[in-house]
């Protein structure tokens, strides 16, 4: 079985688009990404092994991470503790998005994102649906920087455990998360339902 690629195709697209994690508690990290059970087919897709996030699509993603995490060298002064109590300054939300595509032959395309209905942000946590998304492949959101002890970002590099297990749980055929601008990891569906993670990234 072929490996899957996630490929960014620059030109050739007319899109349109809508607009903590490692180490911490899991009784303090709410993600809620989860569509309508009915949103997607009952049985399951043909299998892809190339996944296609077009270049424009990735530009405005990370736009929105930019938007969310504006303040993300603003941590002087926070810590963790700080944060996750909310008695810091809250310099971040996380952001919930939908992925709505297709899937044709070996390829599964990432045709528009949308916002996530009911979306509640807060610095560690984010919640919403994309019950109302036509076409729903699957979500993505953003991470945002943690403080350390002594204020700097710390980043968290890639889907979390609760982030897998979460999309296990789920319908979607595809995550992503944006943990720094530009910078994205990928989980996937087989067939069979099982997980694979991470996807490795292709330029195309």
């Amino acid at each position: 079985m072929r490996t899957l690629l996630v490929a960014w195709v620059v030109t050739g697209m007319t899109l349109g688009a809508r607009g903590g994690r490692q180490g911490l508690p899991e009784r303090l990290r709410i993600h809620v990404a989860q569509g309508d059970p009915a949103a997607l087919p009952a049985t399951p897709p043909p299998p892809f092994s190339v996944i296609v996030v077009p270049a424009g699509l990735r530009g405005m993603m990370s736009a929105v991470w930019i938007q969310n995490n504006r303040h993300w060298d603003e941590l002087a002064g926070q810590n963790t503790l700080t944060q996750l109590l909310g008695t810091g300054r809250p310099t971040q939300r996380e952001y919930l998005g939908c992925l709505a595509g297709e899937v044709e032959n070996d390829t599964l395309w990432v045709r528009e994102l949308k916002s996530a209905a009911d979306l509640k942000q807060l610095q560690f946590a984010v919640a919403g649906n994309c019950d109302q998304v036509d076409h729903l492949v699957g979500t993505w959101h953003t991470h945002p920087y943690r403080a350390g002890p002594d204020g700097r970002a710390l980043k968290e590099r890639g889907l979390s455990a609760l982030d897998l297990e979460t999309f296990a749980a789920a319908r979607d055929l595809i995550t992503l998360v944006m943990w720094d601008m530009d910078s994205i990891d990928v989980a996937a569906k087989a067939p069979d339902g099982s997980v694979r993670h991470p996807v490795p990234l292709a330029m195309r």
